[in-house]
């Protein structure tokens, strides 16, 4: 019997229209378009604005996209994941509303939060549900609306973030095509150097609370840019040993857009050529559970069948992880 993997058939994205500039940044906190770009490679980031607009809007405007492109019956939708740090609303999975949205309305759905790895430990899911031969269309959505957890006044956070969400759809695959490995980790000590205090069940929000400003991410930049290089790097060059691969066999690095210099030490690890580093955090910052699924749509033009990919991620939390993936189709 022919082993059946999980492979990625078609890509959706979306990113708001308005966009926040280095240059705007530098009226709203002490910095500079040159300081920003030259430590994290950001220009730019898109910010969704409107009344009552949540992470759901970012994930539908994706999910209809993909459908579009695919000529998709949602019907034929069996699960709807939305990888996100950012759901709508507390007690309510924000996947549970986009199925229904988007008409996957024989689908069930739940939301996965691994901060910036949400959409890494995602593909796993979406991988296992689709190897147990139980079903047979996976739609895995990325998303996250970053500034709804930003203080635009705190210069170690505000010119980091964007606004954005991506779409993948995870069939079953004969020919050895889709997830290969996956190597996954995490550290629970990391999440007092990078979160929002007030909003979980742990410190609920208050009055005093709002006053202070804990349901803004707070960071500790130098902790998490250490252990970000050198967690990311690893599991990178773990996952290539593992696999008996080398530079030579990896046609694609698609790590997460956190900060330029991440990735760029992601790749000098296993000695990669830039020409095979996706990267977009010029265009849109850190997306959280989006850069991934982002780099896939703007890149897959460029993709051919049997490409190698290893994707690469590290979360707030801490969470990180690596995954081998052959890419299944031509554009």
């Amino acid at each position: 019997m022919t082993k059946i993997t999980a492979a990625i058939t078609a890509v959706g994205k979306y990113v708001p229209e308005d966009v926040l500039t280095n240059k705007m940044l530098e009226k709203l906190v002490d910095t500079n378009d040159e300081w920003i770009t030259s430590r994290t490679g950001i220009k730019e980031r898109r910010i969704l604005k409107g009344e009552g607009k949540g992470t759901s809007y970012l994930a539908i405007k994706a999910a209809q996209q993909l459908i579009a492109k695919k000529k998709l019956d949602p019907k034929e939708i069996d699960l709807v994941l939305v990888a996100t740090a950012t759901s709508d609303m507390q007690a309510a999975a924000t996947a549970v509303y986009v199925a229904s949205q988007i008409g996957a309305t024989k689908a069930f759905g739940f939301d996965l939060d691994a901060a910036c790895s949400s959409f890494l430990y995602g593909m796993s899911v979406a991988s296992s549900f689709i190897e147990s031969g139980k079903y047979k269309k996976v739609l895995l959505i990325g998303a996250d609306k970053c500034s709804s957890m930003i203080d635009y006044s705190d210069r170690a956070t505000c010119i980091i973030f964007g606004d954005g969400a991506g779409a993948v759809l995870f069939e079953p695959n004969e020919e050895g095509l889709g997830l290969q490995d996956e190597y996954f980790r995490c550290d629970g000590t990391g999440r007092n150097f990078l979160g929002a205090k007030a909003g979980g069940s742990k410190y609920p929000i208050t009055k005093e609370g709002i006053e202070k400003g804990e349901q803004f991410v707070y960071q500790d930049g130098k902790t998490v840019f250490k252990n970000a290089v050198f967690n990311m790097a690893d599991v990178t060059e773990k996952i290539l040993d593992r696999n008996n691969l080398t530079k030579d066999d990896v046609t694609w690095l698609a790590a997460h857009q956190a900060n330029k210099r991440i990735v760029e030490a992601t790749a000098n690890r296993i000695k990669l050529d830039s020409s095979k580093v996706m990267m977009n955090i010029q265009k849109y910052g850190n997306t959280t559970s989006a850069t991934l699924p982002l780099l896939l749509a703007d890149y897959e033009q460029q993709l051919k069948k049997g490409d190698t990919i290893i994707f690469a991620a590290f979360g707030g939390g801490f969470t990180w992880g690596s995954i081998y993936f052959k890419w299944a189709y031509n554009s």
